[in-house]
């Protein structure tokens, strides 16, 4: 209370009374002024959170965005949405472990995924069985050991071999098939028919598919198939695109990342002396862009892809121009009119040239040899 009342004594009640309520009254401006200027910076400060809240939300990295039809992947750089590789719906899957375990042959097949998976540890350069490929494993191209939708699966491996393939020109079985995964991809020699390690892969490939009718090919089985683009393919362009988007796993020589063991590969090698061959599927342009598009880079599947199409074209042409080992290729395609359009090399029984037909265009090569194919019926 002494407070207050020594406040009152101080209100100067006579002489200079006029000048005293004269500096109370500035005193009051000063004080309404500078409310009204805080609250404009609070008024300011707000809007400025606002904004920047609008922005976050709209742009905060990457994020799925789900609609009745696809599923789109929003980038970093906000650029368009990249729909995934269909709706999913009656994707083939394989059948699981538990399955596996309850069959008579179990072990065998267990084997068989092993030696899929971990393929080098039993037959790369430091195989505990074998040295007879180049390190890689089968399933650094058909990945989770040939299960994966759209991985380069195996899923409608039994229900349509034995097949005629124009390749070799000739029936083939899954033992043939397999072979040349050996051969080409591995870059080496086919454990022999009737192995212990060969009847173990075979019977792990025909159990994966085994839910599949005879005959019917599995949806999302193998390789996506990219559509087409109106040019061709550009190297230079997937250079670029490589630069930013598969160093970081298969480094700037595409030699790759060894595993710390030093037998097979963590991040397989895209090029150079232990990649695949130029016989190898994944040689051909198409093969390989439908490969990275639904499962590359790393983290990418069919329902959140990270490339657009043309970049999985150009990435796929930077890479397989690339120098690896060579293969002798002198009795594949017997027949030449039956050759796959993006066979790289010639001859052809067609007028386009081995550049077009390695990187594209590849519509008007497809319309010429439906054409050829329509007169003949």
């Amino acid at each position: 209370m002494e407070d207050l009342n020594e406040s009152k004594q101080t209100q100067l009640p006579n002489a200079g009374s006029a000048s005293g309520s004269s500096e109370q009254q500035q005193h009051i401006h000063k004080l309404i002024g500078s409310i009204n200027v805080l609250m404009w910076l609070v008024g300011i400060l707000l809007f400025v959170v606002f904004v920047a809240m609008g922005y976050l939300l709209n742009n905060n990295g990457k994020s799925t965005v789900q609609s009745p039809d696809t599923t789109l992947l929003l980038t970093q750089e906000g650029a368009s949405a990249i729909p995934a590789i269909g709706d999913g719906k009656d994707y083939w899957q394989a059948p699981s472990e538990d399955e596996m375990s309850k069959q008579a042959n179990a072990e065998q097949l267990l084997y068989g995924k092993e030696l899929i998976a971990h393929t080098a540890n039993f037959l790369g350069p430091k195989g505990s069985v074998a040295q007879i490929t180049n390190g890689m494993n089968c399933q650094n191209c058909h990945l989770k050991a040939g299960t994966q939708p759209w991985g380069n699966n195996y899923g409608s491996v039994a229900s349509t071999y034995p097949k005629y393939r124009a390749r070799s020109g000739g029936i083939e079985d899954v033992y043939k098939r397999v072979s040349d995964c050996f051969e080409r991809s591995l870059n080496g020699k086919a454990p022999l028919k009737g192995s212990k390690e060969m009847e173990a892969i075979v019977a792990y490939i025909n159990f994966i598919g085994s839910n599949v009718r005879k005959g019917d090919k599995a949806k999302a089985s193998g390789i996506y198939e990219l559509p087409y683009m109106d040019r061709a393919a550009d190297p230079e362009k997937g250079k670029v695109l490589y630069a930013a988007k598969c160093i970081s796993c298969h480094q700037t020589d595409g030699s790759g990342v060894l595993a710390a063991d030093g037998k097979s590969y963590t991040f397989p090698p895209l090029w150079g002396k232990n990649s695949y061959n130029q016989g190898a599927g994944l040689y051909r342009i198409s093969r390989f862009a439908g490969y990275i598009k639904a499962n590359m880079p790393q983290g990418a599947t069919w329902e959140s892809p990270q490339l657009t199409d043309e970049e999985a074209w150009d990435i796929a042409a930077y890479v397989n121009q690339m120098p690896r080992p060579s293969k002798d290729l002198s009795k594949d395609w017997p027949k030449i009119a039956e050759k796959t359009f993006d066979h790289p090399f010639g001859p052809y029984a067609d007028g386009f040239s081995e550049t077009q037909h390695k990187f594209g265009p590849f519509k008007p090569i497809k319309a010429a040899k439906d054409a050829l194919t329509k007169d003949k019926k």
